[in-house]
């Protein structure tokens, strides 16, 4: 499988962040050129100069504006099309979801599951020119757990679970591989401090960013459809399947931790 796309020619979101930048760095060396797409111009341009300034492509801006969208389009075909499409693109608020703020809300839906859907939506047209072509789209484990505190995040992980499926059925047919990447808890500037103390008090199992990288890479040059990261946190996904009961007792005996670290 991985002879059909390598050397990768990428599209990444969300480069600026702490998966994000740790991507680029392990895809780099298997890649003729990485388009780099954030919204933090800095963080780009730094991440830039660690790597190739050659082969490293930036584009700022927001997913879910077609400014952005036929930006990258663009800079894809000027290059000479592309073959790999990852959304890695996320935001999250732990919060409980009756205060939570409509903006929170709002920003979770449009960054996780618009954006993918709107790039995905437009560069279809350019990957089908090549041979082979895949979108990998970068989920989580809470995409198939729901937990408290998380109800929107785990709302539009699911969600992209669900359109992963749904558009690798519909693109069966075509030269496109429609693939699903859920890595477990991640330290990231991404958690917030207050998410940070649950996970210890609850000693949640966490990934650095650069294993969640090099984890993706095996990923990326196999042959799986989807992954999620941790034996425990796999075991417990297919049981939250069969057994549903069973991850409901649990996590509600861990309440009196998640409400006491919920923000105000």
């Amino acid at each position: 499988m991985t002879q059909r796309y390598r050397p990768y020619r990428a599209v990444l979101t969300g480069a600026a962040g702490g998966i994000g930048a740790a991507l680029a760095k392990e895809l780099l060396p298997q890649a003729e050129y990485l388009i780099l797409v954030g919204r933090n111009r800095a963080a780009l341009e730094t991440l830039r100069a660690q790597l190739d300034p050659a082969r490293i492509h930036l584009i700022e801006g927001d997913l879910t504006q077609a400014a952005t969208l036929d930006a990258i389009a663009m800079l894809a075909e000027q290059l000479g099309g592309f073959n790999l499409l990852i959304n890695n693109a996320g935001s999250n608020d732990f919060h409980a979801f009756e205060t939570q703020s409509e903006d929170a809300i709002r920003s979770m839906l449009e960054i996780n599951l618009l954006a993918p859907m709107l790039l995905s939506r437009r560069l279809i047209p350019l990957m089908k020119k090549q041979l082979h072509a895949q979108i990998v789209n970068i989920g989580s484990v809470m995409g198939s757990i729901g937990f408290p505190g998380f109800s929107v995040y785990c709302g539009t992980k699911a969600g992209l679970q669900g359109f992963t499926q749904a558009l690798r059925r519909e693109l069966a047919d075509t030269s496109i591989d429609v693939r699903y990447f859920a890595p477990r808890a991640t330290r990231t500037a991404i958690n917030s401090d207050a998410a940070n103390a649950m996970n210890r008090e609850l000693r949640t199992g966490e990934d650095t960013p650069e294993a969640v990288a090099r984890s993706f890479i095996a990923f990326l040059n196999g042959g799986k459809r989807e992954q999620t990261l941790g034996a425990k946190e796999s075991f417990f996904v297919l049981l939250n399947k069969v057994l549903p009961g069973l991850p409901e007792r649990a996590i509600r005996g861990q309440l009196p931790i998640i409400r006491k670290h919920l923000p105000d």
